[in-house]
């Protein structure tokens, strides 16, 4: 028989390849096992409740996880964030309603605009140059926003981003709400938020209303898991129609006992585990305070570029300037090195940076590791601060598409498809992004100008992945000019 997908698995697992990687388990069997998954996979028979109307065990979970959050309701979530983030948009609106969305958030907020038919208003975050990463959102900004658009019904930020970067969301919220609006908040990298002071705290308790935590990217949990919390009783039992709209109607009972034994890890272990988490982060620090040339993004950056803090479980580790034989070294490139050399899996390559996400999962050989591998690659390096390479702006720091019509008018125009090279001035029809994180470069109903094909060009020569794109990453959707005047 063809080898497939398990068999690939099952041999991965018996290799020697370490995760800096989500999810946030790690594959840590001495931290969090289970019995063989088959035997627990049922469907909803006596005893073991409904999840989408809970009354007994489940609800129970519900409930464990707000107290452990400290959120007013909480809700196990079995297909990501993703189906949080559409819930939640769905609960805050109603059709056409007009919202303001941080440009970083991952796609599927734009597609939870679009299947509301709501209008966006786009808000870009501040851009860290030194970083070659988005900084937070600036509070200030979102009031100049709501005073000028005043019939904005919601507000959609990040943060924590991909990289770690937080944003003000205390004082977000108190703007927002002051202008009668709601605010979701897509923390889906801060499920580990609030547990430890060393760490940032959670949105849930600086007055976010709707907040999206992905328990399988910083906590040990399976892929698909994540919660979500309601502070707003006014949209509650909105949220838990459109809850069972989202999910499945068969949810796994595998993926909601992995998150039973996530929260009683941290229910019972929590402090512990932290302290000792904690720790092992500050001796990886230490060691690779001796790197030359990679630098890693530290507090440094924190009070710039409306950065309120940095979670210290990121490790973005930049390339920006550097040379490997003489020549630039890219993320993807470094990425590359640390697999074939140190057998080391990162999370995320990107132009001037590769990102190690950790987690209380890691253990001190892996990050020693990490480490190692870090320092060993860092004496064959050599930096050149004045290259035409590290003077350029990263495009995505201005990168801002004109928005022609919005994203549901767009999709539900008839396309066809483009050569790249040919698409300048036309209208797109789908969501192209770097992968991962997902955050759109650009979204159905905006212009395609030669900076976007540019640096999508760019992104492709430098081995990054483009997602939206067919044909070898060579044609792309845009509505078909006979169905628009503009």
């Amino acid at each position: 028989m063809m080898s497939g997908l398990y068999d690939r698995l099952a041999m991965y697992s018996r290799g020697d390849y370490y995760p800096m990687h989500m999810p946030g388990h790690k594959r840590n069997k001495a931290l969090l096992s289970m019995i063989n998954p088959y035997e627990i996979d049922i469907t909803e028979i006596p005893g073991f409740d409904n999840l989408q109307e809970p009354q007994g065990i489940l609800l129970e979970l519900s409930n464990r996880i707000s107290t452990l959050y400290k959120a007013e309701k909480s809700y196990p979530l079995i297909n990501g964030s993703t189906g949080g983030i559409l819930a939640g948009i769905s609960a805050a609106t109603n059709r056409g309603d007009s919202v303001l969305v941080g440009r970083n958030c991952h796609k599927s907020v734009y597609h939870g605009i679009a299947l509301k038919e709501l209008t966006p208003i786009y808000l870009y975050p501040e851009f860290s140059t030194e970083a070659s990463i988005n900084g937070g959102i600036s509070p200030q900004k979102i009031e100049e926003m709501l005073i000028t658009h005043n019939n904005i019904k919601a507000v959609i930020i990040t943060s924590p981003t991909y990289e770690g970067i937080v944003s003000d969301i205390k004082s977000i919220s108190k703007l927002v709400h002051s202008h009668g609006a709601v605010l979701i908040v897509d923390e889906a990298h801060g499920a580990h938020f609030g547990f430890d002071p060393r760490f940032p705290e959670s949105a849930v308790t600086l007055g976010a209303d709707i907040v999206i935590h992905s328990l399988h990217k910083t906590l040990p949990s399976f892929t698909q898991t994540a919660v979500i919390h309601c502070n707003n009783h006014k949209l509650c039992r909105r949220l838990e129609k459109y809850l069972a709209t989202y999910q499945t109607s068969s949810p796994s009972y595998v993926m909601m006992a992995g998150i039973d034994k996530c929260i009683g890890l941290l229910e019972d272990k929590g402090k512990d585990l932290f302290d000792d988490y904690y720790c092992r982060l500050e001796e990886f620090h230490q060691a690779v305070n001796q790197l030359n040339n990679l630098k890693i993004i530290t507090n440094e950056i924190v009070g710039s570029n409306n950065i309120l803090k940095l979670d210290p479980s990121k490790i973005t580790v930049l390339t920006k300037g550097v040379l490997f034989k003489g020549q630039p070294l890219n993320g993807h490139q470094l990425g590359e090195i640390l697999l074939d050399k140190y057998h080391i899996i990162v999370e995320m390559v990107a132009r001037d940076y590769l990102l190690g996400m950790t987690s209380i999962a890691d253990t001190k050989e892996g990050l020693e590791r990490f480490a190692n591998g870090l320092i060993k690659l860092d004496k064959e390096l050599t930096t050149d601060l004045i290259s035409d390479r590290n003077k350029s702006i990263n495009i995505i720091k201005t990168f801002q598409p004109y928005q022609v019509m919005t994203p549901y008018n767009a999709m539900e125009l008839e396309t066809e498809m483009v050569d790249l090279q040919s698409c300048q001035g036309r209208i797109s029809a789908d969501i192209i992004t770097l992968y991962p994180p997902g955050i759109p470069l650009i979204v159905p109903g905006e212009r395609i100008d030669q900076e976007f094909i540019d640096y999508i060009e760019c992104s492709i020569k430098e081995g990054l992945t483009v997602t939206g794109l067919l044909g070898n990453n060579r044609l792309i959707e845009v509505i078909n000019l006979q169905n628009i005047d503009y």
